[in-house]
């Protein structure tokens, strides 16, 4: 129990990290400007869903997309902790996101799929976390990353939803503080990966 609760807790603070509920509200706000709150709640329910989907699709046919090109697990847990890095380091750094808003939100909600699905909620990021997740583990650890991943995506959501009203009480610096912290945690958790996949790769313990 005891390691599924450490488990549980790693995988949740990883995809919490990655995908950052708060930190994507200024990102929805500026995308959605001008839209409904109905056009608003359509929009957020559609992203998170795709990008669950999104997300799901790698984690379980990941392993057969490395067997299919020859991947191996310590070549992906390397690149995939160097673009969690990265990604991190570019949080720390403040730099906004190159992402495009509409014109005219109210009419074209594709945008739920991008730039919000993909890729700000189900980025590489993202999908390299789900997959280090399932990888060379159980199936009842495949469940509960799912499950923390759906979780997630919930939250996300319900960010999105509230966006206004969150914006309102807490103002945008400490959004900004917020988004730092997760830049940080990000990039610990790509180091960690780098490390791990150096020790596979060449059996150190």
């Amino acid at each position: 129990m005891e390691n599924y609760l450490s488990f549980s807790l790693t995988v949740f603070a990883g995809f919490f990290a990655i995908m950052n509920p708060v930190g994507g509200i200024p990102v929805f706000l500026s995308l959605t400007e001008g839209a409904t709150t109905m056009e608003k709640n359509r929009i957020a329910k559609k992203a998170t869903v795709v990008a669950f989907l999104i997300g799901l699709a790698f984690m379980i046919f990941g392993t057969y997309l490395f067997k299919f090109f020859g991947i191996t697990i310590p070549a992906f847990k390397i690149t995939g902790g160097l673009i969690l890095f990265y990604t991190g380091f570019e949080m720390l750094q403040s730099k906004k996101s190159g992402v495009k808003h509409l014109q005219d939100p109210q009419i074209d909600e594709n945008i739920a799929v991008s730039p919000l699905a993909i890729p700000l909620l189900a980025g590489p990021g993202t999908i390299v976390t789900g997959m280090n997740f399932v990888s060379k583990t159980d199936y009842s650890h495949i469940a509960v990353v799912i499950l923390i991943f759906l979780a997630i995506c919930y939250l996300n959501y319900m960010a999105f939803r509230l966006s206004d009203k969150i914006i309102e009480k807490t103002g945008d610096n400490i959004i900004t503080v917020f988004g730092k912290i997760m830049g940080l945690i990000i990039a610990i958790i790509g180091v960690d990966m780098v490390v791990e996949g150096i020790k596979i790769a060449f059996n150190l313990n």
